[in-house]
């Protein structure tokens, strides 16, 4: 890993917001100051498939991992049975007769019942049954750092979503005005021209300004629809019920200052749960490939039962205790056609492959963060640019609009101040949801808060195992 940041932020700006603390979701969303928003983005977590899908995996995931611990513990199985039936036993008086060719035999009702308790151990030599428990260990702390992934995708997007949402409002402030300047220049416009002061051609100009600027804020309008109709499929709240909410949140959210990132390359990606899963699947394809080494070699096996017999047959009643310890039995692998070479094989391929994906998993880390530190950093520059222009390019219009309503200033300048002025104030409202996006892709890239385990510690090789 590089000894720092290749783009680093201006040290006299504020720190991160977690601060070394790696507060909640809650906590970092909450510098907005923005209620809506932290509500929205806990709503999509309760109802995200992603995150539910994710939660599923976790539960199976345990289950695996009870599943390969108890293999190397002994199994104890009870069982009971019973039997009644006559058979022609020498030493009992007859209790029930039948006839063959005339003669009479005598043959008991014999009555069989057994209780018993039966074992198996797999007596793990060369840590096969170690190496699986092992590997299943990392993939539910896997598991569950894809569970913390999920939701931090899950609130990134829900936060992009009500951003986009907030700053088409305010293109739609800003269209509007646009619309209702270019109706009234329109109208008077052709006032002028009906009194003959004005050319049919210049009115026609201003009537088509005028439509171009009303279909332009309808379509605005129409993409804030999709986007408010985006997150109520997010968060599946009814769509009256958050149309409510938004036409009561204030459209300009106030992001915090620009963030830097005072740790080290290799201290933030520690905080990306996506990265700590792709370090586990390592662990977990490691942890495999000594299973499946373990099983070239010979396997051992216990068994030994304990049971209680009784038998009644006619007045005779006997019980007998039995136990057994045994077999001592060992499996040795001799000829398999190759087929327990070609799995270990298999799997140190799928620990190459691992591994490849780990590599690539932090070097995509490190590009998102810089890339949000750029984004962040370019955007913060240019803030100050873009309202002086939209504060001298608003001086020039009110100056041509004055000049134009006294005759001093053609249609055609006025119309190229207003163009310019409605130029300046999109660009504002986009360079402000550049700035909204960087400043989320950063909290995607620094882990969203979440924080590595140190606790879960697994105990699976470094390295594809060589040797049993």
């Amino acid at each position: 890993m590089p000894p720092t940041w290749s783009n680093p932020l201006p040290a006299s700006t504020a720190p991160l917001p977690h601060g070394g603390s790696l507060p909640t979701l809650g906590q970092w969303w909450e510098q907005l100051h923005d209620p809506l928003l932290v509500e929205l983005i806990f709503a999509a977590e309760s109802v995200s498939p992603t995150v539910a899908s994710a939660g599923a995996r976790i539960a199976e995931a345990r289950a695996t991992r009870v599943s390969a611990g108890a293999a190397l513990i002994p199994n104890l199985n009870g069982q009971l049975s019973a039997s009644r039936g006559n058979s022609p036993t020498s030493g009992f008086t007859g209790t029930s007769t039948t006839a063959t060719d005339g003669v009479s035999t005598s043959l008991p009702i014999l009555t069989t019942g057994q209780a018993a308790l039966q074992s198996s151990w797999e007596i793990d030599l060369f840590g096969g049954l170690r190496a699986n428990r092992d590997a299943s260990q990392a993939r539910l702390a896997g598991a569950d750092a894809k569970w913390h992934d999920a939701r931090v995708s899950v609130a990134a997007e829900t936060a992009n979503t009500y951003l986009a949402e907030r700053a088409c409002r305010r293109q739609v402030v800003v269209s509007t005005s646009d619309a209702q300047s270019r109706a009234e220049t329109a109208r008077l416009t052709d006032l002028s021209m009906r009194a003959g002061f004005t050319a049919p051609a210049d009115a026609a100009l201003a009537r088509a300004s005028a439509a171009e600027a009303s279909g332009r804020l309808t379509q605005q309008r129409a993409q804030c629809a999709v986007l408010e109709q985006t997150l109520v499929s997010l968060t599946g709240i009814e769509a009256p019920l958050l149309r409510a909410k938004l036409e009561g949140a204030p459209i300009d959210v106030a992001l915090p200052a620009v963030q830097a990132v005072h740790s080290v390359p290799a201290e933030a990606l520690a905080q990306r749960p996506d990265v700590y899963a792709a370090e586990l699947g390592v662990a977990a394809a490691s942890a495999d490939a000594g299973a499946a080494l373990a099983q070239r070699f010979p396997r051992l096996t216990l068994q030994g039962s304990i049971a209680t017999v009784q038998v009644r047959a006619g007045g005779f009643r006997e019980t007998l205790d039995t136990w057994t310890i045994g077999p001592l039995a060992l499996n040795v692998p001799i000829f398999d056609g190759g087929t327990l070479a070609a799995n270990e094989a298999a799997a140190k391929v799928r620990y190459d492959e691992a591994v490849s994906q780990y590599r690539a998993s932090v070097r995509q880390a490190v590009r998102e963060v810089e890339e949000a530190l750029i984004n962040l950093r370019s955007t913060d520059d240019r803030a100050e640019d873009a309202d002086t222009a939209v504060r001298n390019y608003q001086a020039s219009f009110d100056a041509t609009q004055a000049r134009f309503s006294t005759g001093l200033a053609s249609l055609f300048d006025l119309e190229d101040a207003r163009r310019t002025l409605f130029v300046s104030q999109t660009s504002r409202v986009s360079l402000q949801r550049e700035r909204a996006e960087a400043w989320v892709a950063l909290y995607r890239a620094m882990g969203g808060g979440w924080s590595r385990p140190e606790s879960i510690a697994t105990t699976a090789p470094a390295a594809a195992p060589s040797s049993p």
